[in-house]
């Protein structure tokens, strides 16, 4: 079953990015942001894996991923109406590199029932709990949709990489239990242009991966 946060959002197609991008190399040492084997939802650079490419426009996400834990086939186990009953809800997400907090938000609730938002979702909590890692480097990484109240960093914290930081959650515009990461150019919550998020030592469907950038479909862990 797809989980995301694609499909309420329009916006245009971003050719203009994909040019000015296309050969782009991430600056920071980007690692997975979790310890487990995680499934990759949506992500890619074509229009066909990556969900995100028509809401690129001002809020960052051409390059969006949203992931979650698959096990034999399903993000879940029994009722997938329950948000407890996701693999991935409420599992540890880490800092993906070294940085600093300079946005967040913790104290939204996660949506009642997965499969739908709540009534109290619009257009300045679409990303519901989140956290924001300046790189010191021009990049910024947006980690969304975390689980209310699991948030264990301050506006102003320095984080190293691999510091866990939060737990996956379904808050905000979600359709269910999932990460949502994507990097971006901009400081500003949702509003800049997003960059490739190129990720280092890893596995991609049991492949060791030097540096490389996640696709649609695989099965991701750190090495």
């Amino acid at each position: 079953m797809l989980f995301s946060c694609t499909k309420t959002l329009i916006g245009d197609e971003g050719k203009q990015d994909e040019d000015i991008y296309l050969n782009y190399q991430t600056k920071t040492d980007l690692e997975l942001p979790f310890n487990e084997e995680w499934y990759v939802f949506v992500g890619g650079r074509t229009h066909q894996d990556g969900g995100h490419h028509f809401i690129t426009r001002g809020t960052g996400q051409r390059y969006a991923y949203d992931l979650a834990i698959v096990i034999d086939g399903s993000s879940f186990s029994g009722d997938s109406s329950k948000n407890e009953n996701h693999y991935c809800f409420g599992k540890r997400l880490n800092a993906p590199a070294n940085g600093k907090i300079i946005a967040m938000e913790n104290n939204i609730d996660d949506n009642y029932l997965s499969g739908t938002v709540n009534d109290n979702i619009n257009d300045s909590n679409l990303a519901g709990n989140y956290i924001l890692i300046d790189h010191f480097n021009g990049e910024y990484s947006l980690l969304a949709h975390l689980k209310k109240g699991s948030v264990l960093v301050n506006l102003g914290d320095i984080v190293t990489k691999g510091q866990e930081i939060g737990q996956a959650g379904n808050s905000g515009n979600s359709t269910g239990p999932h990460l949502h990461y994507h990097l971006q150019n901009s400081p500003n919550y949702l509003n800049g242009i997003g960059l490739p998020a190129q990720f280092r030592n890893y596995y991609e469907d049991d492949t060791l991966v030097d540096r490389g950038e996640p696709v649609k479909s695989q099965f991701i862990r750190k090495n």
